[in-house]
């Protein structure tokens, strides 16, 4: 896969995985006709559950994807949808190879310094 196609790949993939997202977001303010985070939560396990059955398919043997597609629906269509699912993603691979400790300090340190982070953001840019 040379890197046109494989930022092809991502570009394209992200662009409708963000679009998908977006029409979530839509659907979810239509139906509360209010802010709510239904519409991430919802978006963040969908995605989970997407990324798991195509890790587990891929693991068995049962579905095949280049290269290339990979890239487009790992990184772009699920990466432009939530990279939620990367993350739990990343953190089921530490559990599989035995590392545990570091799967959860994966959840946890990046839950923590990502509210962190926010808060941080959101305090430099008011003050």
């Amino acid at each position: 896969m040379g890197p046109i196609g494989a930022i092809g790949a991502v570009a394209v993939g992200g662009a409708i995985g963000s679009l998908a997202r977006h029409g979530v977001n839509l659907v979810f303010a239509h139906m509360f006709s209010r802010p709510v985070p239904y519409a991430t939560a919802a978006v963040n396990l969908l995605g989970s559950v997407v990324i798991g059955v195509l890790a587990g398919l891929l693991a068995s043997g049962r579905l095949t994807m280049t290269p290339i597609m990979r890239t487009f629906v790992f990184v772009g269509l699920l990466g432009g949808f939530t990279t939620f699912s990367s993350f739990m993603l990343d953190t089921l691979t530490l559990t599989h190879s035995g590392a545990r400790a570091l799967a959860m300090s994966n959840v946890a340190g990046q839950t923590v310094l990502g509210l962190l982070a926010v808060y941080a953001g959101y305090y430099v840019a008011t003050h």
